[in-house]
């Protein structure tokens, strides 16, 4: 019945949206524009295609036709994809979260006609509920507050402006960056650690690899068995809860309780990612195979579902999908859940009973505290008896629900192809290629790699952030450029292709013109984004490592890799920008501890010569992240040249000549 302007747009979530009631245009002039002629306020939504809650908000307020008119009449409606445009989505989070102390999505804010943001939220009902006020409520009093004290918001939008931008401005404090803040931070990780769920505080939980990455960084470093052993705990627990897809491998966004069991569904290509290296890295440190087992699983689903036939991979996949036993309605969790007939349809009484003790399944239901009602009668797998399920009996019945949940209406697929997800991909699979002797990993990563350079990069070295249905757009962000140079020093590491390293060095110092700062750290967006209310030097390492952390990461590996060191100088300036932050709150920032314990430490380097494929494999079974590779001449006798500083060891011409030297 209805198409509006987002009908030619390419983001998936624009395209959820193409067909509302409402009057979307998208983030752009012809919205600017159109707000300012006609002087009213915009309506800003953001979220992206595999939000719950945005398409909660979606059917109950943009499909309705009464809200539709109000909110086309009074405001000019924007949607945005916070994927596709993170540092705009940046901007007015900020604004949400210091207005009213949370954040999240769907974000909705509002704004003047000329950007300054002067109310938000995220989620709203459409009528009031859970003491939260009603949509058509708040529309309808923040246009009478237009029509009636405009001045007054006008003014009031100025000086939150000047309150944000005050907020947000990151310079060199004075600060020096030091190895106390490293021990502040796995202090401060080691006070929240959860010992009987493993994890970092309380529900929700969510996964944060940074963290993990941290303290084994901080293990190596250090020699501390407890920051070994907090990481272990914590993936252990997220391998064995709901929060891990059990039957096709992979993991979901985050767990509702504290125990890792009911997840939100989605599952992100960015957690894969960081994932598969937490795990890789594990099993590197600790020797234990079972991190291997859950890396292989993350990476067998990432390459079966996620991955484009010219192979570049998709964003996500949704939370939410048809539900097979309610015929036309949609449930968070339906592909995943179980309702016990389910489980004996497929399997048998008999195999179903040994299953469900495997997998924590019941009669009833598993699942007891569920406020929606979403999975009423139905069954969440969790590990609830690993020495059962390493039975062939039970793998056999894995299959067999994978099969049959095959069958089901699948979740909606994000399939934009975005370069900064991707290069975490990349690198992900890189390393667990040469970790885990997979030469099916890393081919997976070269493949991925030639993708962005044909489709995402300019002839003059930019990059584009996304690619989907054959068009490449939106100019690249920082965390594009870094983290496609870290997929390029990683596919150097496992595969010694030297241009690897001449792309690496083009990405950092294309990434240093376009993003850097004289005085210290780098900025989200390059100074040519002309629909910025502020540039934004980002700094928190969550869900996402943070640009600048993967920026200081990517220029000192490259300054090594490539004897460039004057490379290191941004780096540096990185790092004094961020002293302040990084002694006040190193919790927030746990991937840029792990860049600054790089910077820091003294260059270790490996260089193999003649045929030491042997000698290679030895090293990427060790955990040594602050460790440069080369690898030279490689006709001849086998050898391994270990250096730390100024200070080399003999060459090792066997396995058992090298082993002493890795500790």
């Amino acid at each position: 019945m209805h198409t509006n302007a987002l009908i030619h747009e390419k983001s998936p979530y624009l395209l959820q949206h193409a067909h509302n009631p409402v009057d979307w245009l998208p983030w752009g002039d012809a919205a600017f524009a159109k707000a300012r002629s006609e002087n009213k306020p915009v309506f800003l939504s953001i979220g992206y295609s595999t939000c719950h809650w945005c398409h909660v908000m979606e059917r109950e307020s943009f499909e309705n036709e009464e809200i539709a008119r109000f909110l086309n009449e009074h405001f000019v409606p924007v949607k945005l994809d916070r994927e596709e445009r993170p540092d705009v989505d940046r901007v007015y989070m900020t604004f949400v979260q210091a207005t009213t102390g949370s954040g999240g999505w769907p974000l909705s804010v509002w704004l003047t006609p000329d950007l300054r943001p002067f109310f938000g939220g995220t989620y709203f009902p459409p009528e009031r509920r859970w003491g939260r006020p009603g949509f058509r409520e708040i529309l309808e009093q923040i246009a009478a507050a237009w029509r009636n004290k405009r001045e007054q918001i006008v003014e009031s939008s100025l000086r939150i402006q000047e309150e944000i931008q005050h907020h947000i401005d990151i310079n060199a404090s004075g600060i020096s960056a030091s190895n106390d803040m490293i021990e502040a931070g796995f202090q401060q990780f080691r006070r929240i650690f959860d010992p009987r769920f493993g994890g970092f505080g309380g529900a929700p939980k969510f996964p944060r690899p940074s963290v993990l990455q941290f303290l084994l960084r901080f293990h190596r470093q250090s020699g501390n068995a407890e920051a070994l052993r907090m990481t272990g705990e914590t993936l252990q627990a997220m391998r064995a809860g709901g929060m891990y897809d059990h039957l096709g491998g992979g993991f979901h966004r985050y767990s509702v309780d504290e125990r890792w069991f009911v997840p939100h569904f989605e599952k992100m290509l960015y957690d894969q990612a960081q994932l598969v290296s937490a795990y890789v890295e594990a099993f590197q440190a600790a020797g234990d195979s079972a991190y291997a087992v859950t890396a292989r699983e993350i990476v067998e689903y990432v390459l079966r579902d996620m991955t484009h036939p010219e192979g570049g991979f998709y964003s996500a996949e949704d939370a939410d999908s048809e539900d097979p036993a309610r015929p036309g309605r949609k449930g968070e969790g339906a592909f995943y859940v179980w309702a016990w007939q389910e489980l004996e349809d497929v399997l048998g009484r008999d195999a179903a009973q040994r299953f469900a003790e495997a997998y924590g399944c019941l009669p009833g239901g598993n699942v007891h505290e569920d406020p929606h009602g979403e999975f009423e009668g139905r069954n969440i797998l969790w590990l609830q008896q690993p020495a059962l399920a390493a039975d062939p009996a039970i793998a056999a019945a894995r299959r067999q629900l994978f099969e049959a949940r095959a069958r089901r209406p699948r979740p909606h697929l994000d399939d934009k192809i975005l370069a900064s997800w991707n290069g975490l991909m990349i690198s992900a699979l890189a390393r667990a290629g040469a970790a885990l002797g997979e030469p099916r990993y890393i081919e997976a990563a070269r493949r991925a790699f030639r993708f962005i350079e044909r489709s995402l990069m300019t002839p003059d070295g930019r990059l584009l952030r996304r690619w989907r249905d054959g068009e490449a757009a939106i100019e690249g962000l920082l965390d594009d450029y870094a983290a496609t140079a870290l997929a390029a020093l990683d596919l150097h590491q496992s595969s010694f292709d030297p241009g690897y390293a001449v792309a690496a060095e083009r990405l950092v110092r294309k990434m240093v013109d376009l993003f850097g700062d004289a005085a210290g750290g780098f900025f989200t967006a390059s100074a040519a984004a002309g629909d910025l209310l502020f540039r934004m030097k980002e700094d928190y390492d969550g869900a996402e490592p943070s640009g600048n952390s993967l920026a200081v990461e990517a220029l000192v590996r490259t300054a090594r890799l490539t004897g460039e060191a004057p490379l290191l100088e941004p780096a540096r300036r990185t790092l004094e920008a961020f002293a302040g932050r990084l002694e006040s709150q190193p919790t927030a920032l746990p991937r840029m501890l792990c860049a600054w314990m790089l910077h820091q430490s003294p260059e270790e380097r490996i260089r193999f010569r003649g045929a030491a494929q042997d000698l290679v494999q030895e090293v990427w079974r060790r955990f040594l992240p602050f460790t440069t590779l080369h690898w030279e001449d490689r006709s001849g006798a086998p050898s391994a040249e270990v250096c730390a500083g100024l200070v080399c060891h003999p060459p090792a011409g066997s396995v058992e000549e090298l082993r002493p030297l890795l500790h």
